[in-house]
């Protein structure tokens, strides 16, 4: 598997360009902003973009969609009903889909926003704005910030810690070192502790 990573200054978001070896089909993940830089990596490779994933609906992470739908005829994949009028093929926690030939696990994590997915492929996990390099996803509340962390604890740090981590933002990095090193989730801790503290200030 390839995966090109594509920084874009606006919103500051990652894009990825995911496809097997031998090139052919591909998909993008989070299509935040497109510009020539992005078309041309997925041009001089000759790849054919079949496939659109998105985390979740945040106009940082799906505002490229227009673009590439102007040049392409992707199929898109996401937990929202539709992006911009556009129909979606709609993706659901613990499925496992084949796409551009490669298979993806798909990963509710609930928190950051209702519909944020993580989608893991081989040992990569594409997390979106759930889980970054130091810390974790913003959230609106109280409430939200401790179903992200149950989110996270159960769903994505049960995996194999060896998998690498790409976020919607920021830099690369691997589950094991997040485990060790990730002060978001060295100072909330897992939910139980939440909930203490919760009733300790009650």
């Amino acid at each position: 598997m390839r995966i090109y990573q594509h920084f874009s200054i606006i919103g500051f978001c990652n894009t990825y360009l995911v496809a097997q070896d031998g090139g052919g089909d591909a998909m993008i993940i989070d299509p935040g902003h497109v510009d020539i830089e992005l078309i041309n990596l997925i041009e001089n490779n000759k790849f054919k973009l079949k496939s659109i994933l998105l985390t979740h609906r945040h106009a940082s992470h799906t505002e490229g969609v227009k673009t590439l739908l102007k040049i392409y005829n992707p199929t898109i994949y996401a937990a929202a009903i539709s992006i911009y009028e556009y129909p979606v093929t709609i993706v659901r926690d613990r499925e496992i889909l084949d796409i551009c030939g490669l298979s993806v696990e798909i990963i509710h994590v609930p928190g950051h926003s209702l519909d944020s997915m993580a989608y893991k492929i081989d040992h990569a996990l594409f997390s979106g704005d759930t889980l970054f390099c130091g810390r974790i996803g913003s959230t609106t509340g109280y409430m939200e910030k401790a179903v992200l962390i149950q989110s996270i604890y159960q769903r994505l740090m049960s995996l194999d810690e060896n998998i690498l981590l790409f976020p919607g933002h920021g830099t690369p990095s691997k589950l094991r070192i997040e485990r060790m090193f990730n002060n978001d989730l060295m100072q909330l801790g897992p939910i139980e502790t939440e909930r203490e503290r919760w009733r300790e200030t009650e």
